[in-house]
């Protein structure tokens, strides 16, 4: 708490000397002076600083000059990774609605065919937030399990690295790079598997650009890509390579941009990548599907 030192004695004689106002408060007496601009400031206009205190306004200019933290590839610093955990429970909210509400799984699956056919393209998203419904039994529950301890376990360290807008947008064009592969050569079918390993390649990517040892990350992906193949009758390998392949390239341009202009190449990375997958699909038919009539 600031003291008050007392009002020095008056010669006889002479006016007393004046008291010293809140600049903001004009009724508050106050001794103490903002440490930047010296003008007195009563208790509710200080603001603790290095020395001393300074005043409101003082503060506020302080904060507009000060530079925001980045993240090690650009974006603000992210100390809550709120992203990796919206996903997080946007997948748990779609799979309960997938419980509960008869029909849901089949409106909103991947179906090569609704997409070219009947220009159904949401599905190429909403797809990747869907899991295979309790009803199949223990390959269910094992499915989000699986995807949603991936994403909590790699997404936040991510999410850290790249800033929470890119992070966001390697999820999600991950998610699509599946669904593109999975449209020119897979059935139907859902799940996040295609953003989870574009989150892989981006992992292996960016412990590279950082110069720590990737071998760890090869020994995961490794291991992920022998199960898909190897359970290839159940699992979308389409969607798994074409999510891995999509993120790693992503991930590369966020990593090796030139840092003079580094925003504008990693946006315009997001741009390229997701035009090409859109002329894909435009393009070109899917073709295990037309094969399979």
């Amino acid at each position: 708490m600031t003291t008050q030192p007392p009002v020095p004695p008056t010669e006889p004689g002479q006016p007393g000397a004046a008291v010293p106002m809140c600049y903001r408060h004009p009724d508050r007496e106050t001794y103490v002076r903002c440490q930047r601009c010296e003008r007195p400031i009563c208790p509710d206009c200080m603001r603790e600083a290095a020395v001393g205190h300074q005043c409101v306004e003082c503060v506020r200019g302080g904060n507009r000059t000060t530079r925001q933290a980045k993240a090690v590839f650009g974006g603000r610093a992210v100390t809550v990774p709120r992203v990796a955990y919206t996903l997080i429970a946007i997948n748990v909210v779609a799979y309960a609605l997938q419980t509960f509400i008869p029909g849901f799984t089949n409106d909103y699956a991947l179906s090569p065919y609704h997409v070219y056919a009947g220009g159904e393209w949401y599905r190429m998203l909403t797809a990747a937030f869907l899991h295979f419904p309790l009803t199949q039994g223990t390959l269910g529950i094992t499915h989000i399990l699986f995807n949603m301890w991936a994403l909590y376990a790699i997404g936040p360290e991510l999410e850290r690295r790249l800033g929470s807008a890119r992070f966001a947008a390697l999820y999600l064009v991950s998610a699509l790079g599946g669904s593109v592969a999975v449209y020119l050569l897979g059935e139907v079918t859902v799940g996040a598997s295609g953003a989870i390993y574009g989150l892989f390649g981006a992992l292996f990517v960016v412990s590279k650009r950082l110069g720590y040892d990737p071998r760890g990350v090869v020994w995961l992906i490794v291991i992920n890509v022998a199960l898909t193949l190897f359970l290839s009758s159940v699992i979308s390998w389409q969607g798994h390579l074409g999510g891995l392949v999509t993120g790693g390239l992503l991930a590369a341009a966020f990593a090796y941009a030139p840092a003079k202009n580094r925003d504008l190449v990693q946006w315009a990375a997001v741009g390229v990548i997701v035009v090409a997958l859109i002329l894909t699909v435009v393009l070109l038919p899917p073709y295990a599907t037309l094969n399979a009539f």
